[in-house]
């Protein structure tokens, strides 16, 4: 009997600094109703998913960036209509947002990601690993991108959980800019990932050098499909994307199979949702064959990809 999961990516359109997080949860409810007419099982909204990309903001007042920006529980009063209508619904989620913590008596701030049942219990949480940008104020640049002065690095891991009311289905998640690194993947799928979740917000402008938007898109897509078939998984990277107060992000919210096979992708910029009937043992031919990582993996060769953080050029004696 196949494993099927009606997986979908709930991608979301402009979130403006006008939008509350009241406007977001309305927006997000309205798309996990369309989820719930379709049958899906489980759904996958983007990367700081309560605001705009706030990251591309300097701010002097940390107290105004945590006040506007960071959650200190969740669900909170706002967010909690939103985790009730999934528990009505049955829909499990992954749902990304910016974190605020006291851990060890200090504040904390940590973008995030959760793994929401379809019971409504959070069973499992994510902290981005890979934050890209800086952390200084560059004032002649287009927009700044400032995670590395607004979060810390996560701290949790690569994990993954068991979901039993969806086919016993084996779950990762990352953040973003993630994606680009195969280290996240693969450290997932060794812990066997059937399916890999992901929201992002990404610019359409690059920040530090020229480059046309189209090879941008080009480079996420190409990157969606190699991750998914060289780590024989399914995966769902879901984006928050149009002009957030002129600053422009692309959406190309996806589902990838593990042949690496794009199954299903959003046309617009806009909320909008995509979804497929995903069968979670299609990847079995290839993870008994190509990557069955048991029989072919040489991890004893592997040592340079944890002792060496920084490229080195290391020339061979002749």
């Amino acid at each position: 009997m196949a494993r099927k999961v009606h997986l979908a990516a709930a991608q979301l359109g402009a979130a403006n600094l006008s939008d509350s997080r009241e406007s977001m949860v309305a927006r997000m409810r309205e798309l996990l109703k369309q989820a719930h007419a379709r049958g899906v099982r489980f759904v996958v909204f983007p990367e700081l998913a309560f605001s705009t990309f706030f990251p591309r903001y300097w701010y002097e007042d940390q107290a105004e960036v945590d006040a506007r920006f960071f959650e200190r529980e969740v669900p909170s009063l706002v967010t909690a209509p939103l985790f009730e209508d999934a528990k009505r619904f049955g829909i499990g989620m992954y749902l990304g947002y910016a974190e605020l913590v006291e851990e060890a008596g200090r504040t904390r701030r940590f973008n995030t990601a959760i793994l929401v049942s379809p019971q409504g219990e959070i069973i499992g949480k994510y902290r981005k690993v890979h934050l890209p940008g800086h952390a200084e104020h560059k004032p002649d640049a287009a927009f700044q991108h400032l995670e590395k002065k607004y979060f810390e690095v996560g701290d949790l891991g690569f994990r993954t959980w068991r979901l039993p009311t969806l086919h016993d289905a084996i779950v990762g998640m990352l953040i973003c800019n993630d994606r680009r690194w195969p280290e996240a993947f693969r450290a997932l799928t060794l812990q066997g990932a059937e399916l890999v979740t992901l929201g992002f917000n990404t610019p359409s402008e690059n920040l530090h050098y020229p480059e046309p938007p189209s090879l941008r898109v080009h480079h996420h897509l190409i990157m969606a499909q190699a991750m998914a078939f060289m780590n024989a998984t399914w995966l769902v990277q879901t984006a928050k994307c149009g002009f957030e107060d002129g600053f422009r992000m692309f959406g190309q919210s996806l589902i990838v199979a593990p042949s690496g096979e794009i199954v299903a992708k959003t046309v617009g910029e806009d909320d909008e949702l995509i979804s497929f009937d995903a069968d979670l043992d299609l990847a079995q031919n290839l993870k008994r064959t190509m990557f069955n990582y048991a029989a072919h993996r040489r991890p004893e060769h592997y040592r340079i990809l944890i002792d060496r953080v920084g490229a080195e050029i290391t020339p061979q004696n002749p």
